[in-house]
């Protein structure tokens, strides 16, 4: 069993990049799925799709490929079980000078840090992707 569900979902990502393969099937969670379809939304996977019954859904995630090199370069994993990490909405990083994206979980919901500055709203920050 799983304990970091967010981790447990970067780390494959990430491995599935340097692996060179298409395709990461996961068991399926709503926080996974979210996750997922904000990298999607932020041009980091090509898809994100949910398969399967109710009780056994899993998440089908296509990478994406710029020629031959990975769309992520890296990611952080910030706010582990052990150590969460808050930030208020001036804190909330910039990575790689604006050319990456912190994910952050708020009262409204995991969003972008882009989009959490523009609501003036902080929360957890849950990783860091470029």
């Amino acid at each position: 069993m799983v304990n970091d569900s967010v981790g447990d979902l970067l780390a494959q990502i990430k491995n599935a990049y340097m692996a060179g393969t298409s395709v990461v099937m996961l068991p399926h969670s709503k926080m996974k799925e979210t996750l997922a379809r904000i990298l999607a939304r932020e041009g980091y996977l090509a898809s994100v799709e949910v398969a399967g019954e109710t009780y056994k859904k899993t998440l089908e995630l296509t990478l994406r490929y710029q020629g031959k090199s990975p769309a992520m370069t890296d990611v952080k994993r910030k706010s582990k079980p052990g150590l969460r990490i808050y930030v208020g909405s001036e804190g909330i990083p910039t990575v790689v000078g604006g050319m990456g994206t912190a994910v952050l979980s708020t009262p409204q919901g995991i969003m972008t840090g882009k989009e959490a500055k523009k609501k003036h709203i902080g929360g957890e920050l849950l990783c860091e992707v470029w």
